[in-house]
């Protein structure tokens, strides 16, 4: 193969190696100042065949026709490295995406599945298993964090066997059982908020059916700051809820920004009962809006606050005075 030593006008950087048995050729084409091969030659080996590598530097000038016949006229497939440039750009553009736009593959998820680890804890369902979904995706409250709020609830409410009828809203209701919890102790409807379709249809339905509490319940397939934004439209005219669970996704939410819009929302009264499970190292303020906070305990790294009327407040102080005096 004959190769020029004439300067050829080119910003590639080329390097041809030629092997035998007798000589070793390396010949160093070097962009140079215009832009052109400068070819240097050294002696020194074995058998072998010759390859030629090259490369450029992006916004050199070259269009595809001129990388074509370059191959071209040294010997080499003029299509092979337009392809492997092609595909090359398309890897980089799936991993990186182009402008704004991400192309990046995503690995397929393994399907959703579900088991039955909860339980209704009192009332004329308990010990009913409910549906949960596994891993993460859902995370319910605990049963000890659940029997605890609503044996708070009973006892400020007056009633320490059950809860009073009246109207319970699940705010990130997921499986449904606070809500359930609720009607098996003695509310008279519930209304879920849950915009998870796949838990809605094999999740908290089943649930509801299961206990036979679905002709009591209202399901609004909708995120919650749109439910709160439009209170009026979903809970109908029926005024205020009387009880009201608040148990988002700990680290998807500001609890300032929520409990702020809940306490402004048409769906709290003067008589309301809230109850809001949040993190550790989460500050909550002592009121609500007209409610104040009646109770604030700590289960390892959860925290559950009630609020509630004042008049629960000064209920549960009279009630203390009366044990110490006992």
């Amino acid at each position: 193969m004959a190769i020029s030593s004439s300067q050829i006008l080119s910003p590639l950087h080329l390097n041809f190696y030629s092997k035998n048995k007798d000589t070793n050729k390396k010949l160093s084409f070097l962009t140079a100042n215009p832009l052109a091969f400068n070819i240097s030659k050294s002696t020194n080996t074995k058998n072998g065949s010759s390859i030629i590598l090259f490369s450029y530097k992006s916004g050199s000038g070259l269009t595809a026709e001129d990388k074509r016949v370059l191959r071209e006229r040294y010997g080499f497939d003029p299509n092979e490295y337009l392809s492997e440039a092609k595909n090359k750009r398309t890897k980089e553009g799936r991993k990186k995406g182009k402008g704004n736009e991400v192309v990046a593959e995503e690995e397929a998820k393994p399907p959703r599945t579900t088991h039955k680890l909860l339980q209704v804890l009192g009332g004329k369902a308990k010990r009913m298993k409910l549906l949960s979904p596994k891993g993460m995706d859902v995370r319910p409250m605990m049963e000890v964090v659940k029997g605890a709020a609503f044996d708070i609830l009973q006892a400020a409410d007056g009633s320490p066997a059950s809860l009073r009828p009246g109207r319970w809203l699940d705010l990130y209701s997921g499986t449904g059982s606070v809500g359930i919890e609720a009607i098996s102790r003695g509310c008279s409807e519930v209304h879920f908020v849950e915009m998870d379709p796949w838990v809605i249809s094999n999740v908290l339905r089943p649930n509801l059916e299961w206990t036979g509490f679905l002709d009591v319940s209202v399901i609004h397939p909708v995120r919650v700051e749109t439910f709160l934004e439009q209170a009026d439209q979903f809970a109908g005219s029926n005024g205020p809820f009387d009880y009201i669970s608040v148990t988002p996704p700990y680290t998807q939410v500001d609890y300032g920004t929520l409990m702020a819009q809940i306490s402004k929302s048409a769906i709290v009264g003067e008589d309301t009962f809230i109850v809001v499970e949040y993190p550790l190292r989460t500050d909550m303020l002592d009121s609500c809006g007209c409610l104040v906070k009646i109770k604030d305990r700590r289960f390892g790294r959860t925290h559950l606050a009630i609020y509630g009327p004042k008049w629960a407040q000064k209920k549960r102080k009279s009630d203390k005075t009366l044990q110490n005096t006992a």
